[in-house]
C-alpha cells in the first residue's frame, strides 16, 4: 500500500472522466472556481472594511478629554 505510480493516478482520472463526463466535471471546475474568487473577493472586503474601521478611531496620545476629567473628580 506504498504511493501510487503515475500509472494508477491516469486510470482513477479516465474512470473519474469515464463516469462524470467532461462536461459534468467542466461545470464542477467552474463553480469551484467561482466560488474561490468569491471567498477571496469576501476576505479582501472583509480587510478593507476593517482598515476602515481602524481608520475612524483616533490615535490615543496620552491627553485626557475634559469631559472625562469631570467625570472622574465628580466620582472622588
Amino acid at each position: 500500500m506504498g504511493s501510487f505510480s503515475i500509472w494508477h493516478w491516469l486510470i482513477v482520472l479516465l474512470v473519474v472522466v469515464l463516469v462524470f463526463g467532461t462536461k459534468k466535471l467542466r461545470n464542477i471546475g467552474s463553480d469551484l472556481g467561482g466560488a474561490v474568487k468569491g471567498f477571496k473577493e469576501g476576505m479582501k472586503s472583509g480587510d478593507d472594511k476593517a482598515a476602515e474601521g481602524k481608520a475612524e478611531i483616533p490615535p490615543t496620545t496620552g491627553q485626557t478629554i475634559d469631559g472625562e476629567a469631570r467625570k472622574e473628580t465628580t466620582k472622588s
